[in-house]
């Protein structure tokens, strides 16, 4: 997966996902990073939110990749999408 993503999805400079994230305008969205997630930095997860107008990131420092509080976060998430 770090290979992957370190690569840039395989995809060219101009399709790359940090790319293209303003494409994502209007599209809610929320992150949820792990600050103790060691296959990818926190970095990653800041620079997407700033590329996405409408995202929000929640950087979890208690939480690796995943855990208690993160899933916590994403149950939130889904709940509040539901009601929009």
């Amino acid at each position: 997966m770090t290979h992957y993503w370190a690569h840039d999805c395989f995809l060219p400079a101009e399709k790359a996902v940090l790319a293209r994230a303003s494409e994502l305008s209007g599209i809610p969205g929320v992150l949820i990073h792990g600050r103790r997630d060691i296959s990818g930095p926190a970095l990653t997860a800041w620079q997407l939110q700033r590329a996405w107008p409408g995202s929000v990131l929640h950087i979890v420092e208690e939480d690796g990749h995943g855990g208690p509080r993160s899933v916590e976060i994403a149950a939130e998430a889904i709940e509040a999408f539901g009601r929009t």
